[in-house]
């Protein structure tokens, strides 16, 4: 196996001499989504509006819940919906990764292309859907009035989760190859890691045994890490470094697994 495998510099030089196609191919995917669609591309923002009117309608009039220590004046809809933005982006990218390089069989035929770039073209387009999300939790947050200049640490702390998406995007890119039944499973894995994840609750609330557990889950760290920018309470740096260097070990991993198994693409498609 090449040395460059291992190579962070090396990896990140590749993928930044390959960002040109890649953004052509993020750009595809997303304006393919909505093709057909009577508000067509109009829905990146639709659907992020409407999905935070339900919330809204939903936790803020019918439930009308609560956060623990919640502020007054600020929603609890708002705070549920910036740790939906941060876990969308992984579960995007992770529901669809392995069909990512499946569905291009004719550029893995191909004897020169960078195939690597292909798992990221779901990242590329779950961050695409986050930034329309982001500019309109932003929006709702001056809107009532807890805008705070913490919002702007959010592109910074999602960083642990776009490594942690490139690393399962390249190892179910690279599995969903060869086993066709990963499609449906992944999808089912992502639902259930929802609620294992503090989207709809925090840390504090979790049982005395399994909060070690939860404080030490990367998404959870940058959940909560998302949630105390927000609302400008301190951020729990040490629990987000962790997830950043986990993010950065595990993604070395997933480009060596994708580089080993790439030789066997063309004989499974």
């Amino acid at each position: 196996m090449r040395s460059e495998t291992f190579n962070p510099l090396a990896i990140a030089a590749g993928l930044a001499r390959h960002r040109y196609l890649l953004g052509q191919l993020v750009r595809r995917d997303v304006l393919l989504r909505y093709r057909g669609a009577m508000f067509g591309v109009l829905w990146i923002f639709l659907s992020p509006l409407l999905m935070l009117a339900i919330f809204a309608f939903v936790f803020g009039h019918i439930f009308q819940a609560r956060w623990p220590e919640q502020r007054e004046g600020l929603p609890f809809w708002l705070i549920l919906y910036c740790g939906l933005i941060v876990f969308n982006v992984f579960g995007e990218t992770v529901s669809r990764a392995p069909a990512a390089v499946r569905s291009f069989p004719s550029y893995v035929k191909k004897i020169i292309f960078p195939l690597d770039i292909l798992p990221l073209v779901p990242l590329g387009a779950a961050l695409t859907h986050a930034a329309f999300n982001l500019l309109i939790l932003v929006a709702a947050l001056a809107i009532t009035g807890n805008l705070s200049a913490g919002i702007l640490l959010f592109p910074l702390l999602l960083l642990p989760v776009v490594l942690l998406g490139i690393v399962a995007a390249w190892f179910l890119a690279a599995w969903g190859v060869f086993i066709k039944d990963m499609s449906q499973i992944v999808p089912l894995f992502v639902q259930m890691l929802l609620f294992l994840s503090p989207v709809f609750y925090p840390v504090s609330a979790v049982p005395p045994g399994l909060t070690l557990l939860y404080q030490y889950n990367p998404l959870g760290a940058v959940i909560e890490a998302a949630r105390a920018a927000m609302i400008g309470q301190p951020v729990p740096w040490a629990a987000w470094s962790a997830a950043l260097a986990l993010g950065i070990a595990a993604a070395l991993l997933g480009h060596a697994f994708f580089q080993h198994s790439r030789d066997e693409f063309a004989d499974a498609l």
